[in-house]
Protein backbone atom coordinates (compact mmCIF):
# COMPACT_ATOMS: atom_id res chain seq x y z
CA UNK A 1 0.00 0.00 0.00
CA UNK A 2 1.27 3.63 -0.94
CA UNK A 3 5.31 3.90 -1.37
CA UNK A 4 7.07 0.99 0.87
CA UNK A 5 9.34 3.30 2.43
CA UNK A 6 7.20 6.49 2.19
CA UNK A 7 6.40 6.39 6.08
CA UNK A 8 9.90 6.28 6.39
CA UNK A 9 10.41 9.45 3.76
CA UNK A 10 7.67 11.54 5.30
CA UNK A 11 6.46 13.15 8.42
CA UNK A 12 2.87 13.84 8.66
CA UNK A 13 1.64 16.93 7.75
CA UNK A 14 -1.89 18.42 8.87
CA UNK A 15 -4.07 21.17 7.33
CA UNK A 16 -3.18 24.61 8.59
CA UNK A 17 -5.95 27.38 9.84
CA UNK A 18 -6.38 30.90 8.63
CA UNK A 19 -4.97 33.27 11.60
CA UNK A 20 -7.03 32.83 14.76
CA UNK A 21 -7.77 36.77 14.54
CA UNK A 22 -8.65 36.62 11.01
CA UNK A 23 -10.84 33.76 11.08
CA UNK A 24 -12.68 34.51 14.50
CA UNK A 25 -14.34 37.77 12.15
CA UNK A 26 -16.67 35.45 10.58
CA UNK A 27 -18.29 31.81 10.50
CA UNK A 28 -16.48 30.50 7.44
CA UNK A 29 -14.46 27.35 7.66
CA UNK A 30 -11.42 27.94 8.31
CA UNK A 31 -8.92 25.07 6.81
CA UNK A 32 -6.01 25.68 4.30
CA UNK A 33 -5.39 22.36 2.38
CA UNK A 34 -2.61 20.84 1.47
CA UNK A 35 -1.46 20.53 -2.52
CA UNK A 36 -1.89 17.89 -4.65
CA UNK A 37 1.96 16.92 -3.68
CA UNK A 38 1.56 16.96 -0.41
CA UNK A 39 -1.53 14.66 -0.44
CA UNK A 40 0.21 12.32 -1.94
CA UNK A 41 3.19 12.23 -0.04
CA UNK A 42 0.79 11.85 3.12
CA UNK A 43 -1.33 8.89 0.93
CA UNK A 44 2.15 6.76 0.25
CA UNK A 45 2.77 6.79 4.16
CA UNK A 46 0.15 4.43 4.50
CA UNK A 47 2.63 1.24 5.07
CA UNK A 48 2.29 -2.47 3.90
CA UNK A 49 1.29 -3.43 7.56
CA UNK A 50 -0.22 -6.90 6.56
CA UNK A 51 -3.39 -6.73 8.72
CA UNK A 52 -5.07 -2.98 8.32
CA UNK A 53 -6.05 -2.16 12.45
CA UNK A 54 -7.67 0.87 10.58
CA UNK A 55 -10.77 -0.88 9.27
CA UNK A 56 -11.76 -2.73 12.51
CA UNK A 57 -10.96 0.97 14.13
CA UNK A 58 -13.83 2.19 11.41
CA UNK A 59 -17.41 1.50 12.17
CA UNK A 60 -17.90 1.70 8.59
CA UNK A 61 -14.91 -0.26 7.96
CA UNK A 62 -13.49 1.97 5.25
CA UNK A 63 -11.04 0.34 2.83
CA UNK A 64 -8.29 3.07 3.95
CA UNK A 65 -5.15 1.39 2.35
CA UNK A 66 -7.04 0.73 -0.71
CA UNK A 67 -8.20 3.97 -1.29
CA UNK A 68 -5.18 5.66 0.09
CA UNK A 69 -2.77 3.61 -2.61
CA UNK A 70 -4.98 5.04 -5.29
CA UNK A 71 -4.33 8.94 -4.40
CA UNK A 72 -0.39 7.56 -3.92
CA UNK A 73 -0.93 6.56 -7.51
CA UNK A 74 -2.45 9.64 -9.19
CA UNK A 75 -5.95 7.38 -9.40
CA UNK A 76 -8.10 9.91 -7.55
CA UNK A 77 -11.76 9.09 -9.42
CA UNK A 78 -11.17 5.28 -8.51
CA UNK A 79 -10.00 6.48 -4.80
CA UNK A 80 -13.41 8.52 -4.73
CA UNK A 81 -14.97 4.83 -5.62
CA UNK A 82 -13.33 3.19 -3.02
CA UNK A 83 -14.01 5.76 -0.39
CA UNK A 84 -17.91 6.04 -1.28
CA UNK A 85 -18.47 1.80 -1.63
CA UNK A 86 -18.14 2.36 2.01
CA UNK A 87 -19.43 5.85 3.18
CA UNK A 88 -22.20 7.39 1.64
CA UNK A 89 -20.71 11.03 2.73
CA UNK A 90 -16.87 11.30 3.15
CA UNK A 91 -17.74 14.95 3.08
CA UNK A 92 -18.88 15.08 6.68
CA UNK A 93 -16.98 12.37 8.02
CA UNK A 94 -13.50 13.94 6.55
CA UNK A 95 -14.41 17.15 8.24
CA UNK A 96 -15.85 16.02 11.81
CA UNK A 97 -14.98 12.32 12.30
CA UNK A 98 -12.56 12.33 15.41
CA UNK A 99 -10.88 9.50 13.28
CA UNK A 100 -10.88 6.46 15.12
CA UNK A 101 -9.08 4.93 12.01
CA UNK A 102 -6.47 6.70 12.79
CA UNK A 103 -6.00 6.26 16.41
CA UNK A 104 -5.67 2.23 15.57
CA UNK A 105 -3.38 2.46 12.46
CA UNK A 106 -0.65 0.36 13.00
CA UNK A 107 2.05 3.46 12.05
CA UNK A 108 0.43 5.03 15.20
CA UNK A 109 2.53 2.63 17.19
CA UNK A 110 5.77 3.94 16.19
CA UNK A 111 4.90 7.58 14.43
CA UNK A 112 2.17 9.51 13.65
CA UNK A 113 -0.25 7.71 12.18
CA UNK A 114 -1.31 8.26 8.91
CA UNK A 115 -3.62 11.46 8.06
CA UNK A 116 -6.74 9.14 7.30
CA UNK A 117 -9.06 11.50 7.60
CA UNK A 118 -8.16 14.77 5.78
CA UNK A 119 -7.14 12.30 2.42
CA UNK A 120 -10.84 10.95 2.81
CA UNK A 121 -12.08 14.99 2.71
CA UNK A 122 -9.49 15.98 -0.51
CA UNK A 123 -10.74 12.47 -2.03
CA UNK A 124 -14.29 13.83 -2.21
CA UNK A 125 -13.80 17.24 -2.26
CA UNK A 126 -11.87 16.56 -5.84
CA UNK A 127 -14.58 14.50 -6.94
CA UNK A 128 -17.47 16.62 -6.51
CA UNK A 129 -14.77 19.64 -8.27
CA UNK A 130 -15.03 16.89 -11.02
CA UNK A 131 -18.01 15.93 -11.52
CA UNK A 132 -17.37 12.29 -10.59
CA UNK A 133 -19.96 12.61 -8.02
CA UNK A 134 -23.76 11.83 -10.00
CA UNK A 135 -27.18 10.88 -9.31
CA UNK A 136 -27.48 7.42 -9.20
CA UNK A 137 -31.10 6.35 -10.08
CA UNK A 138 -32.10 2.81 -9.75
CA UNK A 139 -32.70 0.98 -12.93
CA UNK A 140 -35.37 -0.72 -11.21
CA UNK A 141 -38.10 0.15 -8.82
CA UNK A 142 -39.75 -2.07 -6.23
CA UNK A 143 -43.59 -1.40 -5.05
CA UNK A 144 -42.17 -0.93 -1.50
CA UNK A 145 -42.26 2.30 0.30
CA UNK A 146 -40.80 3.39 3.05
CA UNK A 147 -40.48 6.63 5.49
CA UNK A 148 -37.45 7.62 7.10
CA UNK A 149 -38.36 9.92 10.13
CA UNK A 150 -35.25 12.59 10.47
CA UNK A 151 -32.44 13.76 8.30
CA UNK A 152 -29.37 13.93 10.24
CA UNK A 153 -26.81 11.13 8.71
CA UNK A 154 -28.31 7.78 9.90
CA UNK A 155 -31.63 8.94 7.76
CA UNK A 156 -29.77 10.06 5.08
CA UNK A 157 -27.49 7.44 4.36
CA UNK A 158 -30.40 5.13 5.11
CA UNK A 159 -32.75 7.00 2.44
CA UNK A 160 -29.88 6.66 -0.17
CA UNK A 161 -29.25 3.27 0.44
CA UNK A 162 -33.28 1.88 0.46
CA UNK A 163 -33.60 4.23 -2.68
CA UNK A 164 -30.62 2.86 -4.74
CA UNK A 165 -32.57 -0.61 -3.71
CA UNK A 166 -35.76 0.28 -5.71
CA UNK A 167 -37.55 1.47 -2.59
CA UNK A 168 -39.81 4.56 -3.20
CA UNK A 169 -37.96 6.32 -0.06
CA UNK A 170 -40.05 9.52 1.85
CA UNK A 171 -37.70 11.78 4.35
CA UNK A 172 -39.65 13.72 7.08
CA UNK A 173 -37.75 16.56 8.88
CA UNK A 174 -39.51 18.50 11.78
CA UNK A 175 -36.74 21.40 11.22
CA UNK A 176 -36.88 23.66 8.34
CA UNK A 177 -33.99 22.45 6.36
CA UNK A 178 -32.64 19.14 6.03
CA UNK A 179 -29.13 17.54 7.74
CA UNK A 180 -30.39 17.10 11.57
CA UNK A 181 -27.83 18.24 13.92
CA UNK A 182 -25.96 18.27 10.57
CA UNK A 183 -27.13 21.46 10.08
CA UNK A 184 -27.91 23.59 13.11
CA UNK A 185 -25.86 21.66 15.99
CA UNK A 186 -22.54 21.75 13.96
CA UNK A 187 -21.30 25.37 13.86
CA UNK A 188 -21.08 26.68 10.42
CA UNK A 189 -17.07 26.99 10.85
CA UNK A 190 -16.90 23.40 11.03
CA UNK A 191 -18.90 22.87 8.22
CA UNK A 192 -20.13 24.65 6.01
CA UNK A 193 -24.35 24.36 4.96
CA UNK A 194 -23.68 24.25 1.43
CA UNK A 195 -21.43 21.20 1.92
CA UNK A 196 -25.19 19.39 3.27
CA UNK A 197 -26.57 20.96 0.22
CA UNK A 198 -25.17 19.73 -2.64
CA UNK A 199 -25.08 16.46 -1.22
CA UNK A 200 -28.95 16.78 -0.70
CA UNK A 201 -29.44 17.70 -4.10
CA UNK A 202 -28.09 14.55 -5.30
CA UNK A 203 -30.34 12.24 -3.04
CA UNK A 204 -33.21 13.89 -4.89
CA UNK A 205 -31.76 14.14 -8.03
CA UNK A 206 -31.70 9.72 -7.03
CA UNK A 207 -35.21 9.84 -6.37
CA UNK A 208 -35.57 10.74 -2.67
CA UNK A 209 -38.41 12.80 -1.75
CA UNK A 210 -38.04 15.06 1.41
CA UNK A 211 -40.32 16.98 3.54
CA UNK A 212 -39.55 19.44 5.94
CA UNK A 213 -41.28 21.10 8.13
CA UNK A 214 -43.18 17.56 9.41
CA UNK A 215 -42.97 16.48 13.03
CA UNK A 216 -44.21 12.91 13.07
CA UNK A 217 -46.06 12.51 16.29
CA UNK A 218 -46.89 16.07 17.19
CA UNK A 219 -48.50 17.92 13.45
CA UNK A 220 -48.35 14.23 11.91
CA UNK A 221 -50.07 11.85 12.74
CA UNK A 222 -48.75 8.42 13.49
CA UNK A 223 -51.51 6.42 11.58
CA UNK A 224 -50.41 8.38 8.29
CA UNK A 225 -47.12 6.01 8.68
CA UNK A 226 -49.43 2.84 8.09
CA UNK A 227 -50.00 3.92 4.53
CA UNK A 228 -45.83 3.08 3.85
CA UNK A 229 -44.46 -0.17 4.35
CA UNK A 230 -41.59 0.08 6.23
CA UNK A 231 -40.88 3.02 8.76
CA UNK A 232 -37.17 3.76 10.01
CA UNK A 233 -37.23 5.73 13.08
CA UNK A 234 -33.62 8.06 12.53
CA UNK A 235 -34.44 10.89 15.32
CA UNK A 236 -31.77 11.03 16.95
CA UNK A 237 -30.66 11.18 20.99
CA UNK A 238 -31.68 15.32 21.50
CA UNK A 239 -33.21 15.30 25.25
CA UNK A 240 -30.60 17.34 26.66
CA UNK A 241 -28.64 17.03 29.93
CA UNK A 242 -29.24 19.08 32.77
CA UNK A 243 -27.31 19.39 36.13
CA UNK A 244 -29.44 19.24 40.12
CA UNK A 245 -27.62 22.33 41.08
CA UNK A 246 -28.83 25.53 42.39
CA UNK A 247 -30.04 28.23 40.41
CA UNK A 248 -30.20 26.14 37.54
CA UNK A 249 -33.21 28.56 36.47
CA UNK A 250 -31.30 31.28 36.46
CA UNK A 251 -31.63 33.54 33.69
CA UNK A 252 -28.28 33.26 31.86
CA UNK A 253 -27.90 29.37 31.85
CA UNK A 254 -28.19 27.79 28.81
CA UNK A 255 -28.40 24.75 27.05
CA UNK A 256 -25.41 24.50 24.70
CA UNK A 257 -27.50 22.98 21.29
CA UNK A 258 -30.00 26.35 21.83
CA UNK A 259 -27.06 28.21 21.63
CA UNK A 260 -25.28 26.77 19.02
CA UNK A 261 -28.37 26.29 16.21
CA UNK A 262 -29.80 29.93 17.21
CA UNK A 263 -26.38 30.82 16.03
CA UNK A 264 -26.42 28.71 13.12
CA UNK A 265 -30.01 29.92 12.25
CA UNK A 266 -28.73 33.59 12.33
CA UNK A 267 -25.90 33.21 10.10
CA UNK A 268 -28.37 32.04 7.31
CA UNK A 269 -30.73 35.66 7.38
CA UNK A 270 -33.16 34.39 9.95
CA UNK A 271 -34.16 36.57 12.84
CA UNK A 272 -34.35 34.94 16.90
CA UNK A 273 -35.93 36.76 19.10
CA UNK A 274 -34.16 37.07 22.48
CA UNK A 275 -31.16 35.46 20.36
CA UNK A 276 -28.93 33.79 23.37
CA UNK A 277 -25.28 35.96 23.27
CA UNK A 278 -22.05 35.84 24.68
CA UNK A 279 -21.20 39.51 23.00
CA UNK A 280 -19.50 41.42 26.17
CA UNK A 281 -20.03 38.70 28.57
CA UNK A 282 -17.85 36.56 31.08
CA UNK A 283 -18.71 32.80 29.32
CA UNK A 284 -18.35 29.65 31.13
CA UNK A 285 -19.00 26.67 29.03
CA UNK A 286 -19.26 23.36 31.63
CA UNK A 287 -18.36 20.39 29.47
CA UNK A 288 -15.47 19.48 27.29
CA UNK A 289 -16.06 17.69 24.68
CA UNK A 290 -17.28 18.69 21.10
CA UNK A 291 -20.27 20.33 21.77
CA UNK A 292 -18.21 22.53 24.12
CA UNK A 293 -15.61 23.57 22.27
CA UNK A 294 -17.95 24.69 20.05
CA UNK A 295 -19.42 26.52 22.33
CA UNK A 296 -16.00 27.71 22.66
CA UNK A 297 -15.73 28.93 19.19
CA UNK A 298 -18.98 30.20 18.58
CA UNK A 299 -18.58 32.86 21.99
CA UNK A 300 -15.46 34.11 20.87
CA UNK A 301 -16.98 35.07 17.33
CA UNK A 302 -19.52 36.59 18.79
CA UNK A 303 -17.10 38.66 21.59
CA UNK A 304 -16.69 37.14 24.40
CA UNK A 305 -15.37 39.40 27.02
CA UNK A 306 -13.65 35.69 28.59
CA UNK A 307 -14.63 32.09 27.85
CA UNK A 308 -14.06 29.45 30.21
CA UNK A 309 -14.58 25.72 30.08
CA UNK A 310 -15.20 23.22 33.10
CA UNK A 311 -14.48 20.06 32.87
CA UNK A 312 -15.48 17.57 36.08
CA UNK A 313 -13.16 14.82 34.36
CA UNK A 314 -9.26 14.96 35.41
CA UNK A 315 -6.91 16.46 32.57
CA UNK A 316 -5.88 13.67 30.43
CA UNK A 317 -2.33 12.52 29.14
CA UNK A 318 -0.80 14.71 26.19
CA UNK A 319 0.68 11.16 24.77
CA UNK A 320 -2.34 8.03 24.96
CA UNK A 321 -2.47 6.72 28.11
CA UNK A 322 -1.33 3.20 29.34
CA UNK A 323 -4.78 2.58 30.65
CA UNK A 324 -5.80 2.70 26.52
CA UNK A 325 -3.14 0.93 24.50
CA UNK A 326 -3.09 0.82 20.60
CA UNK A 327 -5.42 0.24 18.73
CA UNK A 328 -8.03 1.41 21.21
CA UNK A 329 -9.39 4.44 21.48
CA UNK A 330 -7.19 6.92 23.34
CA UNK A 331 -7.42 8.89 26.90
CA UNK A 332 -5.77 11.88 25.36
CA UNK A 333 -5.95 15.68 25.91
CA UNK A 334 -7.23 17.08 22.96
CA UNK A 335 -6.90 20.35 21.94
CA UNK A 336 -9.36 22.00 18.94
CA UNK A 337 -8.91 24.70 16.98
CA UNK A 338 -11.55 26.60 18.60
CA UNK A 339 -9.87 26.16 22.28
CA UNK A 340 -6.47 27.39 20.51
CA UNK A 341 -8.65 30.60 19.56
CA UNK A 342 -9.23 31.84 23.34
CA UNK A 343 -10.34 29.42 26.66
CA UNK A 344 -9.27 28.98 29.94
CA UNK A 345 -9.32 25.49 29.91
CA UNK A 346 -10.13 23.81 33.95
CA UNK A 347 -10.16 20.13 34.77
CA UNK A 348 -11.40 18.60 37.94
CA UNK A 349 -13.96 21.17 38.44
CA UNK A 350 -17.96 20.83 39.53
CA UNK A 351 -20.23 23.63 39.59
CA UNK A 352 -21.90 23.91 43.70
CA UNK A 353 -24.62 26.75 42.09
CA UNK A 354 -25.48 29.30 39.76
CA UNK A 355 -24.71 32.93 41.78
CA UNK A 356 -27.51 35.73 40.90
CA UNK A 357 -28.75 39.32 41.09
CA UNK A 358 -31.71 40.41 43.13
CA UNK A 359 -33.57 40.11 39.24
CA UNK A 360 -32.76 36.54 38.70
CA UNK A 361 -29.84 37.26 36.60
CA UNK A 362 -26.72 35.52 36.07
CA UNK A 363 -23.61 36.45 37.90
CA UNK A 364 -21.63 34.11 38.68
CA UNK A 365 -20.78 30.63 39.36
CA UNK A 366 -19.89 28.96 42.90
CA UNK A 367 -17.96 25.58 42.27
CA UNK A 368 -15.32 23.00 44.30
CA UNK A 369 -12.21 21.28 43.39
CA UNK A 370 -12.93 17.16 43.53
CA UNK A 371 -11.37 14.01 42.84
CA UNK A 372 -12.30 10.52 41.76
CA UNK A 373 -11.81 8.07 44.18
CA UNK A 374 -11.20 4.87 42.16
CA UNK A 375 -11.90 1.16 43.73
CA UNK A 376 -11.87 -1.90 41.32
CA UNK A 377 -15.16 -3.10 40.74
CA UNK A 378 -17.37 -0.21 41.67
CA UNK A 379 -18.55 3.35 40.46
CA UNK A 380 -15.71 5.75 40.89
CA UNK A 381 -16.71 8.01 44.10
CA UNK A 382 -16.37 11.92 43.42
CA UNK A 383 -14.75 13.75 46.19
CA UNK A 384 -15.21 17.26 47.20
CA UNK A 385 -11.69 19.14 48.38
CA UNK A 386 -12.64 21.05 51.34
CA UNK A 387 -11.27 24.92 50.97
CA UNK A 388 -11.24 24.98 47.20
CA UNK A 389 -15.03 26.51 46.99
CA UNK A 390 -14.58 29.30 44.10
CA UNK A 391 -16.70 32.21 42.44
CA UNK A 392 -16.40 33.06 39.63
CA UNK A 393 -17.78 35.95 37.27
CA UNK A 394 -20.05 34.60 35.01
CA UNK A 395 -23.04 36.95 32.73
CA UNK A 396 -23.14 33.58 30.55
CA UNK A 397 -23.47 29.49 31.62
CA UNK A 398 -23.17 27.27 28.48
CA UNK A 399 -24.39 23.28 29.74
CA UNK A 400 -22.36 21.43 26.94
CA UNK A 401 -23.46 18.16 28.99
CA UNK A 402 -24.39 16.03 26.17
CA UNK A 403 -27.94 14.16 25.85
CA UNK A 404 -29.38 11.36 28.16
CA UNK A 405 -31.32 9.55 25.19
CA UNK A 406 -34.18 10.13 22.32
CA UNK A 407 -37.85 11.89 23.30
CA UNK A 408 -40.12 9.32 23.83
CA UNK A 409 -43.06 10.69 21.55
CA UNK A 410 -42.57 8.37 18.94
CA UNK A 411 -42.11 5.49 21.24
CA UNK A 412 -45.36 5.84 23.34
CA UNK A 413 -47.50 6.61 20.22
CA UNK A 414 -46.21 3.40 18.37
CA UNK A 415 -45.73 1.30 21.29
CA UNK A 416 -42.22 0.97 20.83
CA UNK A 417 -39.96 -0.77 23.24
CA UNK A 418 -37.25 1.89 24.57
CA UNK A 419 -34.64 0.40 27.57
CA UNK A 420 -33.88 2.40 30.49
CA UNK A 421 -31.82 5.54 29.13
CA UNK A 422 -35.25 5.69 26.59
CA UNK A 423 -32.93 4.20 23.67
CA UNK A 424 -35.52 2.17 21.16
CA UNK A 425 -34.85 -1.24 21.69
CA UNK A 426 -34.29 -3.35 18.29
CA UNK A 427 -32.90 -6.66 17.17
CA UNK A 428 -31.25 -6.01 13.80
CA UNK A 429 -32.48 -2.72 13.73
CA UNK A 430 -36.00 -3.60 14.13
CA UNK A 431 -38.08 -3.14 16.85
CA UNK A 432 -41.18 -5.09 18.61
CA UNK A 433 -43.02 -4.04 15.32
CA UNK A 434 -41.69 -5.65 12.71
CA UNK A 435 -42.33 -2.91 9.80
CA UNK A 436 -40.93 -0.72 12.31
CA UNK A 437 -37.25 -0.25 12.23
CA UNK A 438 -34.20 2.44 14.18
CA UNK A 439 -30.96 3.26 13.83
CA UNK A 440 -27.58 6.09 14.77
CA UNK A 441 -28.54 7.83 18.22
CA UNK A 442 -31.90 6.68 18.48
CA UNK A 443 -30.88 3.31 18.98
CA UNK A 444 -27.63 3.26 20.53
CA UNK A 445 -27.53 6.56 22.27
CA UNK A 446 -25.76 9.69 22.01
CA UNK A 447 -22.07 8.94 19.37
CA UNK A 448 -20.44 9.91 16.15
CA UNK A 449 -21.58 10.58 12.87
CA UNK A 450 -19.31 7.70 11.10
CA UNK A 451 -21.64 5.51 13.35
CA UNK A 452 -24.55 7.15 12.63
CA UNK A 453 -23.81 6.57 8.92
CA UNK A 454 -23.15 2.90 9.83
CA UNK A 455 -26.09 2.22 11.79
CA UNK A 456 -27.85 4.14 8.23
CA UNK A 457 -26.41 1.49 5.95
CA UNK A 458 -26.74 -1.39 8.18
CA UNK A 459 -30.90 -1.20 8.65
CA UNK A 460 -30.85 -0.17 5.42
CA UNK A 461 -30.29 -3.76 4.29
CA UNK A 462 -32.32 -5.47 7.52
CA UNK A 463 -35.02 -3.40 6.18
CA UNK A 464 -34.96 -4.72 2.48
CA UNK A 465 -34.29 -8.09 3.75
CA UNK A 466 -37.59 -7.34 5.41
CA UNK A 467 -39.22 -6.43 2.49
CA UNK A 468 -37.81 -8.51 -0.30
CA UNK A 469 -36.73 -11.35 1.84
CA UNK A 470 -32.90 -11.01 0.64
CA UNK A 471 -30.75 -7.94 -0.31
CA UNK A 472 -27.80 -6.54 -2.65
CA UNK A 473 -27.20 -4.09 -0.42
CA UNK A 474 -23.70 -4.13 1.14
CA UNK A 475 -23.04 -5.12 4.63
CA UNK A 476 -19.89 -3.48 6.74
CA UNK A 477 -16.61 -3.19 5.23
CA UNK A 478 -17.65 -5.22 2.27
CA UNK A 479 -18.29 -2.12 -0.26
CA UNK A 480 -21.53 -1.03 -2.54
CA UNK A 481 -22.07 -3.48 -5.59
CA UNK A 482 -24.45 -1.13 -6.47
CA UNK A 483 -21.81 1.67 -7.25
CA UNK A 484 -20.78 4.45 -5.47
Amino acid sequence: MGKVTGFKEFERANESYIAVKERVENYQEFTVPLNDKKITEQSSRCMDCGIPFCHSGCPLGNLIPDFNHMVHQGEWQKASWILHSTNNFPEFTGRLCPAPCEKACVLGIIEDPVSIENIEKNIVERAFKEGWIKPQIPKTRTDKTVAVIGSGPAGLAAAQQLNRAGHLVTVFERDDAIGGLLRYGIPNFKLEKGIIDRRVAILEAEGITFKINVNVGVDYKVSELDSFDAVVLCGGATTKRSLPTKGIESKGVEQAMDFLTQQTKVVFGQQIENQILATDKNVIVIGGGDTGSDCVGTSNRQGAKSVTNFEIMPKPPISRSHTTPWPFWPLQLKTSSSHEEGCDRNWLINTKEFITDENGNLTGLKTIEIEWKIIPGQRPELIEKEGTEKIWPCDLALLALGFTGPETTLSDKLGLIVDARSNYQATNYQTNKPHIFTAGDMRRGQSLIVWAISEGREAARAVDIYLMGKSDLPTKGNGDILGA
